[in-house]
């Protein structure tokens, strides 16, 4: 036999006895991800901006038997960053898993766009995963593991249009996740981003219900159909799981086959 095949088992997807910390983990897609380290035997530890949805996500992991807690920050001040993974520690005694899923995009034309609108988008969704994920690090390189997961987009790959600021934070953050990897890979972090397609969430529901456009995405997308929120769900578990332990610097795309058209 193969040396090797003895010791594969689906233990390695088992995220028992570790803590997950999950950006904007308690809506939208953020709140799937919470959900599958949860059901994969992960506690959680969610960062937000607001408390509003804070018993609802609350009490979707207490049913998977796990524990949560809580912190508000914004993460693209470096001290804020500091202060939320230091409470994580405080409250589980180290992070294991960092997601960083929180985000925003805001819309206009190029000639018109905002400078407020874009520093904005660029402090939250690259500045703010550039801070923790270094402060998170440095607690991983201490534990001697952990994993950094990043949320990239179609938009890591593409230009779009009407988002500029957007478009380039997340091209930024498939490089910082190549650049992670690159040095921390030897120190048994894995750092690696997921790049969802077109997924059907609150947010896109306003493009689904325009005929037009819906219609011009679908014939884009191979599979024929929009994502499903749990297609995002197996990944999140497998890029946080012992089973990816030499997966490094990869932007995994959950996208149907849109970039491959």
């Amino acid at each position: 036999m193969t040396k090797g095949l003895d010791d594969f088992s689906l233990d390695l997807f088992s995220l028992k006895g570790k803590v997950a910390m999950v950006t904007g983990g308690d809506k939208g897609l953020g709140q799937a991800y919470t959900i599958a380290l949860a059901k994969a035997g992960a506690d959680i530890f969610v960062c937000t901006h607001s408390d509003r949805n804070w018993e609802e996500i609350r009490e979707l992991v207490e049913k998977e038997g796990r524990k949560i807690a809580f912190t508000k920050a914004e993460l693209s001040e470096k001290e804020e960053a500091k202060k939320a993974v230091g409470e994580c520690i405080k409250a589980y005694g180290k992070i294991d898993i960092l997601v960083n899923n929180a985000g925003t995009i805001r819309r206009a034309p190029l000639l018109e766009y905002d400078d407020k609108d874009w520093e904005d988008v660029i402090n939250i969704n690259l500045n703010a995963v550039y801070y923790l994920s270094q402060v998170a690090a440095k607690k991983m390189v201490e534990q001697g593991s952990g994993k950094i997961i990043n949320i990239a987009s179609m938009l890591s790959f593409q230009g779009g249009k009407f988002v500029p600021p957007y478009t380039a934070s997340k091209h930024g953050v498939a490089g910082i996740t190549k650049a992670f990897a690159n040095e921390l890979a030897d120190k048994n972090i894995q750092t690696n981003a997921i790049a969802p397609g077109y997924i059907k969430t609150e947010n896109t529901a306003p493009i689904r219900a325009d005929e037009k456009r819906n219609q011009e995405i679908l014939s884009r997308i191979p599979a024929g159909k929009w994502g499903e929120i749990n297609d995002l769900m197996g990944t999140i578990v497998f890029l946080a799981s012992r089973a990816s332990d030499y997966v490094n610097g990869h932007i995994l795309a959950v996208d149907g086959g849109w970039l491959v058209r």
